[in-house]
């Protein structure tokens, strides 16, 4: 029986999967994998502009489709990928990390190569690749079947990214053994419970949820990493249970639901009384396990009671000082909805969408611009958003039902979000992708604009341009040098890459937004609008509430 290279038998295995593409910069010491990207059938190489774009359109499109492909070469190529896959792996996407690497004739001869030290360490690179993953392999062709095997249950089961090394001369050998034929993701079970575990687990939350008279539920991302958030809504539409979601989380809830509270932040909450909701709940049900960082937290304030949360994680659940493991979220899930009861109790709290202000030759600003924005969304679409204080803004609009946000607020590298929404856009069947960037974060990797032309992608992307580091403003004192930024034609930007039939503009009234946003919605194409944003607006927080969130200060005695 004729079986395939390693390198083709790998991309096949994992396009099993549902990936179709394979995002990443050639190089010579990964030739038989990028050889292999035009070879196996119905995958296609997108080539990025750098290998940190390429690992951050990777994330994107593994958000979309639940896991994605990355290739890079061996030392230069996949260290600028590493933290494009950390921020991958603090976000739980099983991104497949591929790295070629020299030959072992190379290494057995102890020869000097390049990409290298001067040196014959030919590994040196690989504990560092593997810490951005939650699983690794070095593949040959005679452990390539059972080794990847592993790789991709330990991907999955932990949805993390995983990093698999071939060497150029390996890549081109035939495997050894009898290839697996896998089916997509959807269709696979990540993650096995032990049934009195679960049992057990179930009948505790059951009672904790019957029990409560004030709970209020709070939806991670986690469940749209394990292709659950349908299950999650259906749980929570069935216990009509008030749900919030806080920042790093926004689009893992169904904001059109009834019983949708707003966003829990803290002390920054929107509306501000989700707050008190959640800290005076007796039960906090958190689905997928909320991550209480500072920038989630509003600086660690209102933070919920410890013992009135009760936590189901990935394969684990919490209550009190009961720990039940070996439990699958899914699993867990499927049990609530068939045991929940409804509440008889309306939502406490009713959102509204961000209101309309500001009109003709009205300077633009955040205050103006989300709200036109918000009303222009519409089912299927996905919004894209970068870190910084346009997520901020985001985060305080409502989403019209079916409409999805990505972001990366716990990992927090500016520049993700264009290069993602090249990934994202690249994943979805339908809908638009918008894409909204501050100028600072929109510098570092602008250079993926001609890659979205290349390939013929059509987001939406506002470029919100105050001159400067706006985030850094809000966290520091005003006027520092460091915090501004050259100045950029952006208009120009997308002819100079390339990207034909793209409509752009500059705007800096009400008036001009609301035409362009017309002209949007009448083109079929992409648009790519620079948006005048006065800088007036990155005012510092008050000294409290920034110590709150560095303590820095010396604490008070006593």
């Amino acid at each position: 029986m004729n079986t395939p290279p390693v390198a083709d038998y790998v991309l096949t295995r994992l396009s099993q999967l549902g990936i179709d593409r394979i995002f990443g910069v050639p190089g010579d010491y990964a030739f038989s994998i990028d050889d292999a990207a035009e070879r196996v059938p119905g995958l296609s190489w997108v080539g990025c502009a750098n290998e940190l774009n390429a690992a951050y359109a990777a994330d994107g499109y593994a958000r979309i489709r639940g896991a994605a492909m990355l290739s890079t070469t061996y030392g230069v190529g996949e260290l600028s990928a590493i933290n494009g896959v950390m921020g991958s792996k603090a976000h739980r996407l099983p991104v497949f990390h591929l790295v070629g690497m020299p030959s072992e004739r190379i290494q057995r001869l102890g020869l000097v190569t390049h990409h290298n030290l001067g040196d014959t360490v030919y590994d040196r690179f690989m504990p560092l690749s593997a810490a951005a993953a939650c699983v690794s392999a070095r593949l040959t062709a005679d452990n390539c079947v059972e080794e990847l095997e592993r790789v991709i249950r330990e991907a999955l089961r932990h949805s993390m990214p995983a990093y698999l090394v071939i060497s150029e001369v390996e890549g081109i050998m035939p495997v050894l053994g009898r290839p697996v034929a896998g089916g997509p993701l959807a269709t696979i079970k990540r993650q096995k419970s032990v049934s009195i575990e679960l049992d057990a687990a179930v009948d505790t939350l059951v009672s904790r949820i019957t029990a409560a008279r004030q709970p209020v539920a709070i939806v991670t991302s986690l469940v749209a990493r394990y292709g659950l958030r349908e299950r999650a809504m259906e749980f929570i539409r069935r216990a009509n249970l008030p749900v919030a979601v806080m920042p790093n989380d926004k689009g893992a809830v169904d904001e059109s639901l009834p019983s949708f509270i707003g966003l829990y932040n803290g002390g920054m909450s929107s509306p501000p009384a989700v707050a008190e909701a959640v800290t005076t709940a007796d039960l906090v049900l958190d689905i997928g396990g909320m991550v209480l960082n500072e920038l989630s937290t509003g600086f660690w304030t209102d933070l919920p009671a410890p013992g009135r949360v009760v936590s189901i994680h990935g394969n684990w659940v919490r209550a009190g000082d009961k720990v039940f493991v070996n439990v699958a979220i899914d699993d867990v899930l499927e049990r609530l909805v068939a045991r929940v009861q409804a509440r008889a109790t309306d939502a406490p709290i009713r959102v509204e969408p961000l209101p309309l202000v500001g009109e003709g030759v009205d300077r633009l600003a955040s205050a103006n611009f989300y709200p036109r924005l918000q009303r222009r969304l519409r089912a299927g679409d996905t919004i894209v958003v970068e870190t910084g204080t346009c997520m901020l803004h985001a985060n305080r609009m409502l989403l019209p039902a079916g409409v999805g946000v990505e972001e990366q607020a716990l990992w927090g590298s500016i520049g993700w979000a264009t290069p993602a929404c090249l990934g994202v856009a690249l994943a979805k069947t339908s809908g638009r992708t918008w894409l909204i960037t501050g100028d600072g974060s929109h510098q570092l990797t602008l250079n993926e604009l001609a890659v979205m032309g290349r390939y013929g992608v059509k987001p939406v992307i506002f470029v919100l341009n105050n001159g400067l580091y706006g985030i850094e403003d809000v966290i520091s004192e005003r006027g520092h040098a460091y915090d501004d930024l050259a100045a950029v034609r952006y208009e120009l930007l997308p002819e100079a890459f390339g990207c034909r039939g793209w409509l752009t503009a500059k705007v800096g009234t009400v008036a001009e937004l609301d035409a362009v946003l017309d002209r949007i919605d009448g083109h079929d194409g992409a648009a790519y609008v620079e948006v005048l944003i006065p800088n007036e607006e990155s005012q510092p927080l008050p000294d409290a509430v920034i110590d709150a969130g560095y303590k820095l200060r010396t604490p008070p005695v006593g």
